[in-house]
Formats: C-alpha cells, structure tokens, sequence
C-alpha cells in the first residue's frame, strides 16, 4: 500500500499493525527517519532493533531474509532498520517475499529512492508493505511540527519560539524533537503536567541558533568559503557540536537547494525565484544571500553529485563515530573548494 506524507502521522499505528515491510524514501531524510521510530513506536511489540546497511544488503541479498525469520538469542522480538540508498535493497526484499516463516517487521529508510524506484513498485501493491515519500518541509510547516512536538510533551510554546526551534535545527525534524525534549526535561513538563517555555528557558538549555550553531559550518562549506571554514570547523570542535548533526544540516540545505533548483528550471532569475520564496515565507531573510550564492553553484548535474556525496557522507559517519570529525572536515573541505572554484569559473566567464 502506499500512504502520502500529510496522512501518514494519523495512520502511522494502522500501518504498524497491518504491514510487515516499511519502505519510507524521498529527500527529507529526516522526515523519513522520524516516521520509522514512529512506525516502530507503535508497533506491537518491537523488541530489539537489529540495524543492517544497505550496501550490505546488496553484496548478500539473501541476509534480510535471514535476519528477519531468525530468532534473538532469547527468543524475544526485534525488527530490522536498514538505511539505504536509491534501488540498493531491491534483491533484498524480492528474496524476503520468496521466504516461507513468520518475519519480523522491516524498516528501510531510503535516501535517494522515490515512489517510482522500482523497490516501491515491487511493495506499493502489497497489502503487507507501506511506500511512503517524504518532501524537505519549509519553515512554516516545520514551525507547526515543532508545535505539535512540543503539545505532545506537554510543552507550550509561542509561535515565536516555535520558529525560532524550527530555524535551529535547520528544519530537522529529529533536531528538533531533541530541542523539545531537552526543553520538557528542563521543565519537568508531561502531557498530564504541562508547563509553558520562553525563550529564557530555551536559552538555559543551551539550545544552538542559527548564528552560533551549525549553520555557518554549511554555508562556509557550500558557498565556497575555504578561508572561512577551516574556522567554522575548529569552533565546532571547540565547543563540542555534533559532526553528524552538522551533516544532517548540510543534507537538508543539499534538499532545498534540488527544491528550488527543480522550482527554476532553465531558468537562470535566481533572484526573483529567492524573492518569491521569500515572500510566501518558504525561507527566512537571514537565509537569503547564502541560498542565492549557492544556487548559482549547484545545478544540474553538480546538485546531482553533491546529493550523493552527502548521501554518502551522512552513513559513513555513523559507521565510524570516531573518525567523524575527521571524515567530515575532509569532505566539507573538498566541497567548499569545489564550490570556490566553480564560483571563480563562472565569475571569469
């Protein structure tokens, strides 16, 4: 079957109660992160969580199955979580449905794959297995996410500090989840006690903003900045900022820029494209000059290549967590260059 991403959050436990297989794709990665725990949260008993790579599942098409009609080691339940990338589990599932034995439920959340992969064509028709394509929300939708988060775990918030949240994570939805919990925490706040925050409040746990979080450790990176990054990347060691959060937020900036690549077509009015965006409130002001200069970099088949690289970027830091700051400054070093010398190309021409 196949869900779209406005009903999916209300019928997230019917889905968890009828499927066995969960295939959530598109470019909100995070979008798509976030329904898997909620798919997980709501099924009947999910047990221990086993998580196999995608890649992984490519060289051994056989071990989804495997996996998931064996037992733990003491008998209790468990679900498998794969991350994925495009069509790479499509083997994988096509031998899961062949196996004969009950199978516990598997997640796949896949980057890079839409709808139309011909892994979702194989699943959508099933009435044991959910597609669903999860799009970049843009600040308003996010700002009533984080409402909705927030209402959840008895915190009230001013559609102010709502923004302000969405702004911060940079339209990351498990970002933004951790800020609200961060925040409930704080304010010993539940659904049945719940209590009102201010910005003193947010301010008191430390939450990053824009101007002293991750954001200018990504626009260093993509708008070509090479003498400001090596800065941006000591100040995120310095104090102690989180390298797969800030590759979360590259990949999300990665997603509007394909948006609005997609939105301008052949078109080259970058600026009157930045101004109606703008206008409709789909981007904040303070975002403006970065989302213009980049744009004028990545295109074509450049926003193709930057898509897969930061793809690969984000799963390869959580396969090495002790390399992360490491892997990630060499990547986001080779990128800024790129952008420095495309920029530099195009400003001679």
């Amino acid at each position: 079957m196949k869900a779209t991403q406005r009903d999916f959050p209300a019928a997230a436990s019917k889905f968890a109660r009828q499927c066995h297989v969960f295939f959530l794709c598109g470019p909100d990665e995070s979008g798509a992160s976030a329904a898997a725990d909620a798919i997980c949260a709501a099924l009947p008993d999910a047990g221990e969580r086993v998580e196999l790579a995608g890649a992984e599942l490519k060289r051994d098409p056989v071990l989804l199955g495997d996996e998931a009609r064996s037992s733990s080691l003491f008998g209790d339940a468990r679900h498998i979580f794969v991350r994925a990338n495009g069509d790479e589990l499509l083997d994988a599932v096509g031998n899961f449905f062949l196996g004969s034995g009950e199978a516990c439920p598997v997640l796949i959340v896949a980057s890079g794959a839409t709808d139309k992969s011909r892994t979702a064509k194989l699943l959508e028709k099933r009435p044991d297995a959910l597609v669903a394509m999860f799009y970049p929300p843009d600040l308003r939708s996010m700002t009533g996410t984080v409402r909705d988060l927030a209402d959840a775990a008895g915190v009230r918030l001013s559609g102010d500090l709502a923004e302000r949240i969405a702004r911060a994570s940079g339209l990351d939805q498990r970002l933004a989840l951790s800020e609200v919990t961060k925040l409930a925490l704080y304010l010993d706040a539940s659904p049945a006690a719940p209590r009102t925050a201010n910005l003193e409040d947010w301010n008191e746990i430390g939450a990053a903003t824009e101007e002293d979080g991750f954001m200018p450790i990504v626009n260093a990176a993509l708008s070509g900045q090479v003498k400001r990054l090596p800065g941006e990347l000591a100040r995120m060691r310095e104090v102690g900022i989180n390298a797969v959060a800030v590759a979360l937020a590259v990949e999300r900036r990665t997603a509007h820029l394909a948006q609005l690549a997609a939105k301008l077509g052949r078109s080259n009015d970058i600026g009157g494209l930045i101004d109606a965006e703008k206008a409709a409130r789909r981007i904040f002001f303070k975002e403006e000059r970065d989302l213009r200069d980049q744009l004028r970099v990545w295109r074509g088949k450049r926003l193709d290549r930057l898509v897969a690289r930061v793809t690969a970027l984000h799963r390869n830091l959580l396969g090495n967590s002790q390399s992360a700051e490491l892997l990630l400054a060499q990547e986001l070093t080779e990128i800024a260059s790129f952008a420095a010398n495309s920029a530099s190309r195009q400003h001679k021409a």
